[in-house]
């Protein structure tokens, strides 16, 4: 990866840490609310997921930790909300193997700004960070699902 490509995706993870989209408790409706915790290095998540049984109406968060972890859920709520349920299984699916396939680097359109973590990906712990959130939604959809 060439240093400004890298530079455009650390400014990515940044912004998203700095301005987290869809941050906050949902408090009314339909919610699923999951907490993640990894005890390694601390870093803390809880998904609040809403929906009408097909689509995902709204997704926020809430938790502390490292840039990695708190970016990528912000980025995972952005890229949730408005999605069916299957698309959202199938998203994540996805993510999970991108994040553990070292040999692809080529960005999924489909996963927008997931790319920015690209060089985490050679990290192991810190592809937990990255997925943090994901496994909360995927708990989350499962207990849609059941």
């Amino acid at each position: 990866m060439d240093a400004s490509l890298d530079d455009l995706y650390r400014e990515i993870i940044l912004d998203h840490n700095r301005n987290p989209r869809n941050y906050g408790a949902l408090n009314e409706g339909n919610i699923v609310e999951i907490e993640e915790f990894n005890p390694l290095c601390g870093d803390k998540i809880v998904l609040y997921l809403q929906s009408d049984k097909e689509i995902i109406v709204n997704v926020h968060f809430t938790g502390e930790g490292c840039s990695i972890s708190q970016a990528s859920a912000s980025i995972m709520t952005d890229l949730m909300i408005g999605k069916k349920i299957n698309e959202a299984d199938e998203l994540l699916d996805k993510f999970r193997l991108y994040m553990t396939d070292l040999n692809n680097s080529e960005p999924d359109v489909n996963l927008g700004d997931i790319d920015a973590f690209q060089g985490v990906k050679k990290f192991p712990a810190r592809v937990k960070c990255a997925g943090l959130a994901w496994n909360s939604l995927g708990k989350a959809l499962q207990e849609l699902n059941s």
